[in-house]
């Protein structure tokens, strides 16, 4: 079970970045961040203690989403301040994993990344929810630019030990069936206000299986199903929502223009050309966006093995990416990355560097666990061992910044068509 602390650590004005890292050997040591959603149902896996789902009060909605190594804000109304931003806890006291990597920034997300972004430009987090998410897509860089935001392209690998039930409806939906017109869109978003407004009659439906997983474009239409989603993304948190109701709660149309710039907002045909029309209506479209996991390094001789979950490239670029080790009991690896890497454990127990991991079966909102951490650039690329001290086996997903594996080490989708013949 985790680990509670006797009380919260006071947030630090100066952090002690460089100190945490000297004696964290390149580890950070990261608090869970809780995140709700007003217009979804908790899925319940996320281990959060019952009375806890809406600890955040019940007009923000109940907590649905773990955000892991986060930079990025929350795009949430009446959200606290610090909302999506994870917590680096040393020496009894607490400061953001933003706040630090603007400290120590190279250190921590290494020379590249810095140059180019000067922040930590990625996050992942888990969502978990009852039913499905309404269809919806996320802007692009020039989209989100004029409001003031960056694109989001994102990933999703359905991990199996978080998935013992589908909940309700473990399919999801993604783009739209081929013949598909912007005017049949268009119609859709005119009969908004009637009820169900058809979204979902043009899209395609898939059946969601734990164990594998999907990379998907800006401007792509998808409904997420109920299944537990670890989600590797870029760190923006714009949308639109393209359905106007789901299991019957309605979708207020501010949730489909929000990052919509305000001149724009009743303008149908604008709203409709945010789609990017020739991703969506393709023929083989799961042939470019499904993913299964693809043996990175593979030594089950000695006891581990490091699997790609995420990869793959969108637009040519290679944006982000996740892995998962497990590593049977009484066994340890050493690891060396490319780059930095936001970590949870999701099985077992055991070491990353000096820091002792546990998987936890219950949390309480507000209390700090001993789960998940985040490896530096630098701790990273000299190699940090990880070792499993208990008796089942002892997983690990870690996720990874922008363009930082080699072109021949990095996988492409439906690679993994190829590692089956």
């Amino acid at each position: 079970m985790a680990t509670a602390t006797s009380a919260t650590p006071k947030i630090s004005k100066k952090p002690g970045v460089a100190k945490a890292l000297d004696e964290g050997q390149g580890v950070l040591r990261l608090a869970p961040c809780w995140v709700p959603r007003s217009f979804l149902t908790p899925g319940r896996r996320l281990k959060l203690h019952p009375d806890d789902y809406y600890a955040m009060g019940a007009h923000r909605g109940g907590i649905d989403e773990r955000w892991l190594g986060s930079t990025t804000e929350a795009a949430n109304d009446n959200r606290n301040e610090d909302e999506g931003l994870s917590y680096v806890h040393f020496g009894g006291e607490r400061f953001t994993l933003r706040d630090a990597v603007k400290i120590e920034g190279q250190r921590i997300v290494g020379k590249a990344i810095w140059a180019k972004y000067k922040r930590w430009p990625v996050y992942s987090k888990f969502f978990d929810n009852l039913g499905p998410i309404p269809c919806h897509m996320h802007q692009d860089d020039e989209q989100a630019k004029e409001v003031g935001q960056q694109g989001k392209p994102e990933s999703y690998y359905f991990p199996p030990q978080l998935n013992n039930t589908g909940n309700n409806f473990p399919h999801t939906y993604y783009g739209l069936e081929p013949g598909t017109t912007k005017e049949d869109v268009r119609r859709c978003l005119e009969n908004w206000n009637i009820g169900d407004n058809g979204m979902l009659d043009l899209c395609k439906g898939y059946r969601l299986k734990p164990g594998t997983g999907w990379l998907i474009p800006p401007r792509v239409l998808h409904a997420p199903g109920s299944i537990l989603t670890y989600e590797p993304q870029w760190g923006s948190d714009v949308f639109a929502m393209f359905q106007s109701m789901v299991e019957c709660r309605c979708v207020p149309w501010q949730l489909l223009v929000k990052d919509v710039p305000k001149p724009k907002q009743k303008d149908l045909d604008f709203i409709v050309d945010l789609l990017d029309w020739d991703f969506n209506t393709c023929t083989h479209f799961k042939d470019a966006c499904y993913l299964e996991p693809l043996a990175a390094q593979n030594s089950q001789s000695e006891g581990w093995v490091d699997k790609w979950v995420v990869y793959g490239r969108i637009h040519g670029k290679q944006l982000f990416s996740a892995r998962e080790l497990t590593i049977d009991p009484g066994v340890k690896v050493t690891i060396k990355d490319a780059g930095a890497s936001g970590v949870i454990a999701v099985q077992g127990e055991g070491k990353i560097g000096v820091h002792a991991i546990d998987t936890p079966v219950m949390i309480r909102y507000g209390q700090m666990t001993q789960d998940e951490v985040f490896i530096t650039h630098e701790a990273a690329t000299g190699g940090v061992t990880f070792e499993n001290t208990g008796t089942e086996p002892f997983v690990t997903l870690r996720y990874y910044g922008p363009e930082v594996w080699a072109e021949k080490q990095y996988p492409n989708v439906g690679d993994h068509k190829k590692a089956a013949k």
